[in-house]
């Protein structure tokens, strides 16, 4: 991959993933407390437990992102899909801020020639573009079902994060 390539698909990588963090920001801001913790049926994460998912992963996988697994021995992954109680709105906020921030440190601080290097994710190794291509798409995953699930709590009061149904509102591309 060329310099150029690389610095052009990390530029992507940057946008792309902050439109994804805003729709579901935008989505979660439209859901109420009881919502966030809602679950749909007993076998169903919440928007919370779909948060703390999200926050655990980006908290093993890009601490030491470049020099350690991926999968570090601190993470307890079952534990991220069962309800903390007594966690509120602004906790499950906060997961997903210290989340984020950590991808976007790591992301903001890759140079196109990092790109080929290799890391170690549950002691398989992955080229660094595989390793960005795997978690985003994974982060993308979570988002939609986040965004779903604030859809279906939001019913007829549902503000559109795109294209709105044809006869809604007008469409306002994002900033």
């Amino acid at each position: 991959m060329s310099e150029d390539s690389g610095q052009a698909y990390l530029e992507e990588v940057r946008r792309a993933i902050n439109a994804y963090k805003g729709m579901a920001e935008n989505a979660m801001l439209q859901v109420n407390e009881e919502e966030m913790f809602r679950q749909i049926d007993p076998e169903s994460n919440s928007i919370a437990l779909l948060v703390k998912h999200l926050a655990g992963n980006m908290r093993s996988r890009w601490t030491d992102f470049l020099t350690s697994d991926g999968e570090k021995p601190t993470r307890h992954r079952e534990q991220e899909f069962e309800n903390s109680p007594g966690s509120t709105r602004a906790d499950v906020m906060r997961w997903w801020e210290e989340g984020w921030q950590r991808f976007s440190s790591v992301i903001n601080a890759l140079k196109p020639e990092d790109l080929q290097r290799t890391v170690s994710i549950r002691g398989e190794q992955y080229s660094v573009l595989k390793a960005i291509n795997v978690a985003s798409l994974h982060y993308a995953y979570h988002i939609g079902q986040i965004v779903l699930l604030a859809k279906h709590f939001r019913a007829n009061n549902w503000k559109s994060l795109s294209i709105p149904k044809p006869g809604q509102e007008v469409f306002k591309p994002a900033r």
